[in-house]
């Protein structure tokens, strides 16, 4: 169950003493063909690190025969040090492989302005290469952990075909990705526009929908390589589909390992005027600190709901709203309705339901309480 259960590919994971902690830090997956369509998207924060610079550049064509990825340090704002480091890790990779370097996709994962030592990188590169197989997705899938306490894998088989991912992020979950790497692989025949019309769908209703703590990282990566070894093309509304839920799996992965947290929030709008107003509705309850602390003290407290939506630009009556948590109506018409302490938040899936009244269109965005161990854990983790 990984980005090597596709034919196809290769992977590796190993210790190139990166991290401070010991531990493996440097993967490598490599697509050995026979086809080379890949799509990528990035973060949208406008503060972006060397291997995001690199990377948008490398994507343009539509092929990527390789990713390399690395833990222990973001190389985000290292300088134009830290930039050759990034080519010159693409150019290790693709020397090893036999290909230019202009087909290597570069992440990095962990502090900001962390310089990466690139003689220990490339001997990590080095013993990646050497370490490649196709048993290799979980190795490199612990190599890209940083906070994270489990690995994330997926696999999701089509027809004949399959696709296999896997991801890191624990912290800095927010909207246009979150702080994480994800690599996705397939052995459908995909062409790229294809791959990029699938992983915008997938991407928009599952990462770009994780809210945990309202913070945008300068690193997030996802790329999806297609091999074709199978030989079979399914239709794209089939393959965005299954890529859609590999996707939503490993952002549920994410979400369960978010930093310190208790609770795992599901914030559903429903018949909203347009799904974005949906979905700004449930981010605003997503963002607020007050509700996340009172759901982590077990406190149904629906006034904080009704204050985050007054926040939005949505369409909506203020005085007809419905609120539901965990299947419980605690207020009807933007009044009381059932008494909250029958409003069980003691098991660490909450859900809360919005009803705007105004048209037909829903959102879910999801996100965490906020703990005592995620400040602690955040306030410990020091650049």
């Amino acid at each position: 169950m990984s980005v090597t259960t596709p034919q196809g590919f290769r992977a590796a994971g190993v210790e190139a003493g990166l991290k401070t902690s010991g531990g493996k830090d440097v993967a490598l997956v490599v697509n050995d063909g026979p086809t080379f369509d890949s799509a990528t998207v990035f973060t949208a924060n406008r503060c972006k690190a060397n291997p995001v610079l690199w990377s948008q550049e490398v994507v343009k064509d539509g092929t990527v025969r390789a990713v390399v990825l690395n833990s222990g340090g973001a190389n985000c704002y290292t300088g134009p040090e830290g930039f050759q480091t990034t080519h010159a890790v693409a150019e290790q990779v693709a020397g090893h492989l036999g290909f230019g370097a202009v087909d290597v996709v570069v992440c990095s994962t962990g502090l900001i302005g962390l310089t990466n030592d690139r003689d220990q990188l490339l001997a990590g590169v080095d013993a990646a290469y050497a370490g490649l197989s196709p048993q290799g997705g979980q190795d490199a899938a612990e190599a890209i952990m940083t906070t994270d306490s489990v690995s994330k894998q997926v696999v999701v088989e089509g027809a004949g075909w399959s696709i296999g991912g896997m991801a890191k992020g624990a912290g800095m979950l927010a909207p246009q990705l979150a702080t994480m790497l994800v690599v996705l692989t397939t052995d459908a025949v995909v062409p790229a526009a294809d791959l990029d019309t699938a992983l915008r769908a997938a991407t928009r209703v599952s990462f770009d929908r994780l809210d945990s703590d309202g913070c945008m990282s300068t690193n997030d990566t996802v790329t999806v390589m297609a091999s074709g070894a199978s030989g079979i093309t399914p239709s794209l509304d089939d393959f965005t589909q299954a890529l859609t839920q590999a996707c939503t799996d490993l952002a549920m992965q994410l979400l369960k390992d978010a930093e310190g947290a208790d609770h795992e929030i599901a914030i559903t709008t429903l018949n909203a005027a347009t799904e974005d107003e949906a979905v700004e509705v449930s981010r605003s309850v997503a963002r607020s600190n007050l509700f996340k602390a009172a759901i982590f003290g077990n406190d149904p407290n629906w006034g904080r709901v009704l204050a985050s939506i007054g926040t939005t630009s949505a369409q909506f009556d203020p005085a007809d709203l419905d609120v539901a948590m965990n299947g419980v109506w605690v207020c009807k018409q933007s009044t009381p309705h059932a008494d909250p302490a029958t409003v069980d938040l003691q098991g660490r899936e909450v859900s809360v339901t919005i009803d705007l009244k105004t048209g037909s269109e829903r959102a879910t965005v999801w996100t965490n309480d906020l703990t005592h161990a995620y400040v602690h854990e955040n306030s410990a983790y020091s650049s």
